[in-house]
C-alpha cells in the first residue's frame, strides 16, 4: 500500500512537471514560448531592438527605459491604502497614460522624453502601457554586458488614475526617507534597496545639472558592472558641471556625476556593508539586480496572477570588464563607511587620471 501511495505521488508530480515545461510553438513557425500569449512578444522584442535600441545598444534609450520602469512601478503607497487613501496601482502604466499629470512632478523630470518616444511602440505591440513599459526596460537591459537577464510578466490592466505625487523618491532625500518609501512603497529591505540601485551601474544624469546632460553615475555606463559601487565610495573631490545642484555630491573623476542620496546609501551605516559587498562581485550584482527588479516590476500585483513570458528576454552580453580603480585613484582614496570588512583589494588603471565622457544621445 505505502509502494502504491508513493508511485501515485511520483506519477502525479510527473504530470504536474509536465505540465509546468509544456511549450507552445508560436503563429510565426520559429519561436516556442511557455504560454501562448508570450508569443506576440518575440515581434515586439524584435521591433524594440532594431528600432528603439538601435540594433542592441546599451545606450541612452536603455538608460531611459530601464528609469521608466522604476518611475512607473514604486508609484504605489500601502500606507495611504490602509488610511483610506489612493495610494497608486504601482506598475500600471500611470506614469505614461497620465503623462500630463506624473510628468509634472517633480521627482519625474524628464521621464517624458522616453515615454513620447515609446508611445509608437507601445500602440503597434497590442500590449497595455503596463506591461510594455516593464517589458521594454528588460528588453533594453538585456543589451547591456554583464547584465543578468531580467523577467517578464505580463497581464497587468492598465491604470484608471493616476499615481500620487512624492511616491518617486528624490536623489536630495535623506536614507531615512527613502528606506521608509521603498518599504511602504514595495515592501523593500535595505539590502534590496541597494540592489535596485544596481541600476545606476548603466544610468546617467540629464537634469541633476541640466548644462551637462548625459553625464553618467561611473566611468563605465555602457556596461553593467561593479564600477559604480567602487566609484561611490570614493572620496569625492570636484563636480562635473557648474557646481554644487539639489542632489548633486562630489565627484571622484571628471565628467562623473554623483547623487547625494547614493553618496549617502553608500557610507550608512544600515546599507555600507551590504553596498560594498558588490565590489567585484559581478554573480551577485546579477542575481540581487534581477530578484529586485522581478520585485519592483509586480508592484500593485500578485505575481501569480500573471503570466510569465521571460523566455522571450534575449541572453545579455558577457561581462566586459574587471573591477579596477581608476586611473589616478587607489585603495588610499577609499571612504571605508563598512565597519565589519575591509574594501577588497583591486588594480589601478595605469594611464593618467580618467575622465568620464557623457553619455550620447541616440
Amino acid at each position: 500500500m505505502a509502494f502504491k501511495s508513493l508511485l501515485s505521488l511520483l506519477t502525479i508530480a510527473a504530470v504536474a512537471n509536465a505540465a509546468t515545461t509544456r511549450r507552445v510553438a508560436c503563429p510565426d513557425g520559429v519561436n516556442v514560448a511557455t504560454h501562448a500569449a508570450c508569443c506576440n512578444l518575440f515581434a515586439v522584442r524584435d521591433v524594440l531592438q532594431d528600432q528603439l535600441f538601435d540594433g542592441r545598444e546599451c545606450g541612452e534609450e536603455v538608460h531611459e527605459s530601464l528609469r521608466l520602469t522604476f518611475h512607473d512601478a514604486i508609484g504605489f503607497s500601502r500606507s495611504a491604502a490602509r488610511a483610506g487613501k489612493f495610494g497608486g496601482g504601482g506598475a500600471d502604466g500611470s506614469i505614461a497614460i497620465f503623462e500630463d499629470i506624473e510628468t509634472n512632478f517633480h521627482a519625474n523630470n524628464g521621464v517624458d522624453e522616453i515615454i513620447d518616444t515609446q508611445r509608437p511602440f507601445v500602440q503597434m505591440s497590442n500590449m497595455t502601457t503596463a506591461d510594455f513599459i516593464q517589458f521594454a526596460g528588460a528588453v533594453g537591459v538585456s543589451n547591456c554586458p554583464g547584465a543578468p537577464q531580467l523577467d517578464v510578466f505580463i497581464g497587468r490592466k492598465d491604470a484608471t488614475r493616476p499615481a500620487p505625487d512624492l511616491t518617486v523618491p528624490e536623489p536630495f532625500d535623506s536614507v531615512d526617507k527613502i528606506l521608509a518609501r521603498m518599504l511602504d512603497g514595495g515592501d523593500f529591505s535595505p539590502a534590496e534597496v541597494v540592489a535596485i540601485l544596481a541600476s545606476h551601474t548603466i544610468a546617467a544624469a540629464d537634469h541633476v545639472d541640466p548644462t551637462i546632460p548625459g553625464t553618467p553615475f561611473d566611468s563605465t555606463p555602457e556596461l553593467f558592472d561593479t564600477q559604480f559601487f567602487i566609484e561611490t565610495q570614493l572620496a569625492g573631490t570636484l563636480f562635473p558641471g557648474n557646481g554644487s545642484n539639489q542632489g548633486e555630491a562630489m565627484s571622484p573623476l571628471a565628467g562623473e556625476l554623483r547623487l547625494q542620496s547614493d553618496s549617502e546609501i553608500a557610507r550608512d551605516p544600515r546599507t555600507a556593508c551590504e553596498w560594498q559587498s558588490f565590489v567585484n562581485n559581478q554573480a551577485k550584482l546579477q542575481s540581487a539586480f534581477k530578484a529586485a527588479f522581478r520585485k519592483m516590476t509586480v508592484i500593485g500585483h500578485n505575481e501569480r496572477d500573471l503570466i510569465d513570458c521571460s523566455e522571450v528576454i534575449q541572453t545579455p552580453p558577457a561581462a566586459k570588464s574587471n573591477a579596477h580603480f581608476p586611473a589616478g585613484l587607489t585603495h588610499a582614496d577609499v571612504q571605508q563607511a563598512c565597519a565589519t570588512v575591509a574594501f577588497p583589494t583591486l588594480p589601478t588603471d595605469p594611464g593618467p587620471a580618467t575622465s568620464v565622457a557623457p553619455v550620447p544621445p541616440s
